[in-house]
This record gives structure tokens, C-alpha cells and sequence, in this order.
């Protein structure tokens, strides 16, 4: 039962901050908490309305659509079901790069700028709007109260991004501090970190953690070793996201942390996509998300069938975001949940792996630390980094052009950073990286023992 503290937080200040920043998030997710109950039929068509309105926008606002519909000689007009979208062709991250500028909206107005690395390790610049931002909010907000927490409970965030770290300046830490959610940095991973980690766990008494599964799953096992009980302090749930979700990793942050785990699916590019409920169904957000499981030809799977996940966002009308190819793996799921939302389901999400990797000094760091660095740089497009040992890491570069020595010296330097300054680091340009034989892309590879 949530206290009065988190009440003031949820249903005044929080909505009046997302009034201030023009968001609609509030009314966003009361329609959520409605729509989500009903039929799965009715959702259908909810969504193929969505979709008719969303392809007739983009048809008058897009430049990039406009030209592409007219290719196509594609009306949008005569959409009449979600099969339609298969008339059109995919988005990925090579088009996005080319018609930057012709994927805006004219109508578009605030729009924001984001830099994702994806799940490949592929760089990526896109924009938002408010609507997507707003639908995204209230998308997360009713997942989180679907555990019977909510904005204002105390939080604990243990999150490697430096868009959030980079933002900790006076205003967002008083907004945290009054919103009762504290920010964890999860790239360091040294034994004095998760000491002070676990000292400001059991000191705030959240009711909810955050974080990558791999780094709450590695601060448990840290617990369990140093014999600290973190079971007793009234933690409700654990949500985690942006890596795939093990079985172990599960079991090791529910037995430490004595809470059920729920797991999230989506990413700053392709939306709020799915998100675990209690009763153990992952759902898709479907008033926002269109979900489409394809082969390698690009032909759509049947459910219950293994193949590339393809989101098309239905609130990206400043944006667009239609047939995105996500380059995970997952597979639809035709039961109902026995919760009784009519969502949609995914049965299984496979694809994304984030490794942690050993300072020289035995410092243990999450793989995101060096991630970030190659990320940000435009020129590379794909990245793979191989620790080979303490003293050796290799790091694969596809760029769009040769990188320059200064763009090389960089890399290695900001690498000895965080690794040590007497590790090499040997910066390998090549045409390309293949897969793992799984099929899967790991885009941080740790070979030392211990990780």
C-alpha cells in the first residue's frame, strides 16, 4: 500500500512536472491502464487505427515517407490492417544515418537528440519528440505500478549511462532527492564500490531496484560472498533491463534481494517495448508498439517461430520509427496471460550479452565503461572488444572511413583509463565482424578467469 509521501509524488508532483516539460504522460498512462484490459481483438484494432492516422501524418510531414509512399505508389489512406505495414520496406540503422535530416517531421517542434549504441554495438543518432517521450513515461509508469509500486516509492537505480550520469547537475539531483530515487553508478565494480553499494542499499530501504541484470545480479553474488543479508530490507521488486535476462541471474537477485524479478525489453531507438507482469507474461505495450518476428529474408515468422524483432512505434510521428529492425532475436507468443491483459506476449527475447571486463589493478567494471567510448565516436559504425587477458585487450573497429591516428591514439588512451595504463590496447580497423555461431553479436568478450 503505497504511503502518503509517494501519493503527493505520483498524483501531483510528478504529473506537475510532466505538465512543465509539456509531456502527456499522466493522461498517457490512465488510457493505458484501461486499453490494457481490453480484448485482444479490440486491441488489434486499435492499433490498425493508430497505424492508418500514423502513416497518413507521415505521408504529409515526412520527407523521407513522403518520397518513399510515392515510390511505392503505397497509400496510406487504405490501410486497413496491420499486414499492411509488410508493403514497406525495413528501417535500419544505414538508412537513419542517411536521411537524418528528411526523417524529421516539419511539424516537429523540441525535438531531441539521442546517441544509441543498439544492441549490435552499431552507433546510432536519432531524434524524439514529446509524444514519444510521453508515451514511453507513462509506458514504464504503468509497468511499475503493475507491481504495486510507484513514482515516489524509494528507488535505487544502478545504471552505467552517462546520459543519466553526465545529468546529475544540482536541479536532477533534487529532483531525485525529492522524488526518493538514487542514481548507482555500474561502471565500477571494485570491492570498496559494491561495500559502499551495498551500505547504501540497506541504509535507503528502497522499495524498488533498477539496474542491468548482469550488475544487480554481480552486487548479489557480492552480498552472498561477504556475508551481508539483503533479504530483509522490504524491497518489493527488482526491474531490469537493457541486457538479456538469465535464468541465473534471476534466481541469484531474487534469493539475495528476497523480491520477485521483473524483467523489461526495449531500448532509447525502438521504445518502452514489453515488460514482464506478475503473473509472469511479458507484454508488449501494443497502444504504442507493433511487433513483428522476421526471418533472415525479411519475411514475417509465425508464432511460436525464432527471428528478428521489428518494432514499428505508433506515438514517432515526429520521427518515425515504422518497421525498425532491432537486431535482437525473440519469439511471439499466441496464449493469453493469466493476469487478463489483452496484450500481446513475447515468449522469448534473446540477443543482447554485456560482459563485464577486469581492470588490471582487479577492479571489476562493467563492459558499458568502454562501450560508451566507442559509441560516441560517429566514424565508427560496428565495434567488438576482446579481452584477451589483464594486459592485452583487442578492439575490433569497422569505421566508415580509415580512423586517424589522433581518433586511434584516443581510443587506446581512453581504454588505458579505465583498464590500466600498462595494458595494451590494440585498435584493429576491418571490413567487418561476423556473429558468434549462435548467431548472437557479443560486443564485449571477457576471457579473463573470474569474470
Amino acid at each position: 500500500m503505497a504511503g502518503i509521501y509517494t501519493h503527493l509524488i505520483s498524483g501531483f508532483l510528478f504529473p506537475l512536472h510532466e505538465h512543465l516539460k509539456r509531456h502527456a504522460s499522466v493522461n498517457v498512462r490512465k488510457s493505458m491502464e484501461q486499453t490494457q484490459w481490453f480484448s485482444p481483438e479490440k486491441i488489434v484494432q486499435l492499433q490498425t487505427e493508430k497505424l492508418r492516422q500514423l502513416l497518413i501524418h507521415i505521408n504529409t510531414h515526412v520527407p523521407y515517407y513522403r518520397t518513399l509512399f510515392a515510390e511505392l505508389g503505397f497509400q496510406p489512406e487504405e490501410a486497413g490492417s496491420l499486414a499492411d505495414l509488410q508493403y514497406l520496406p525495413f528501417l535500419d540503422k544505414s538508412i537513419i544515418r542517411t536521411h537524418l535530416e528528411e526523417l524529421k517531421s516539419d511539424q516537429a517542434r523540441g525535438l531531441v537528440r539521442f546517441n544509441t549504441g543498439g544492441s549490435s554495438g552499431e552507433p546510432l543518432v536519432f531524434f524524439i519528440g514529446k509524444e514519444r517521450v510521453s508515451h514511453d513515461i507513462a509506458a514504464k509508469w504503468r509497468a511499475t505500478r503493475w507491481w504495486g509500486v510507484d513514482i515516489g516509492d524509494p528507488e535505487i537505480v544502478v545504471w552505467g549511462s552517462p546520459i543519466e550520469l553526465g545529468a546529475q547537475d544540482t536541479l536532477r539531483s533534487w529532483r531525485d532527492h525529492l522524488f526518493r530515487s538514487r542514481l548507482l553508478p555500474a561502471f565500477e565494480m571494485s570491492d570498496q564500490k559494491l561495500d559502499d553499494f551495498l551500505d547504501t542499499i540497506r541504509r535507503f530501504h528502497p522499495k524498488m531496484l533498477f539496474g542491468y541484470p548482469s550488475a544487480l545480479s554481480h552486487i548479489a553474488k557480492y552480498a552472498d560472498k561477504s556475508g551481508i543479508k539483503m533479504s530483509n530490507l522490504g524491497i518489493q521488486v527488482a526491474f531490469v533491463t537493457s541486457e538479456r535476462l538469465y535464468d541465473d541471474q534471476r534466481r541469484q537477485i531474487s534469493d539475495t534481494f528476497g523480491c520477485p524479478v521483473a524483467n523489461g525489453y526495449g531500448g532509447r531507438d525502438a521504445g518502452f517495448i514489453a515488460h514482464e507482469c506478475p503473473a509472469g507474461g511479458m507484454h508488449i505495450t501494443a497502444e504504442d508498439i507493433i511487433v513483428e518476428i522476421v526471418d533472415s529474408n525479411g519475411h514475417p515468422l509465425p508464432y511460436g517461430e525464432s527471428g528478428e524483432i521489428v518494432v514499428t512505434h505508433l506515438a514517432s510521428r515526429d520521427f518515425p520509427f515504422i518497421r525498425y529492425r532491432t537486431g535482437d532475436i525473440g519469439i511471439l507468443d499466441d496464449r493469453t496471460c493469466d493476469c487478463g491483459r489483452g496484450l500481446p506476449l513475447l515468449r522469448e527475447i534473446q540477443g543482447r550479452s554485456t560482459d563485464f571486463v577486469v581492470a588490471q589493478n582487479g577492479t571489476v567494471m562493467h563492459g558499458l565503461a568502454l562501450i560508451y567510448i566507442l559509441r560516441d565516436m560517429p566514424e565508427v559504425k560496428v565495434f567488438k572488444i576482446i579481452q584477451e587477458s589483464l594486459d592485452f585487450t583487442r578492439v575490433q573497429v569497422v569505421a566508415e572511413t580509415g580512423l586517424h591516428p589522433s581518433q586511434i591514439s584516443r581510443i587506446t588512451e581512453s581504454f588505458q583509463t579505465r583498464l590500466g595504463r600498462d595494458v595494451k590496447i590494440k585498435v584493429e580497423q576491418v571490413s567487418e565482424i561476423p556473429a558468434e555461431k549462435s548467431g548472437k553479436f557479443r560486443y564485449v568478450v571477457s576471457k579473463v578467469a573470474g569474470v
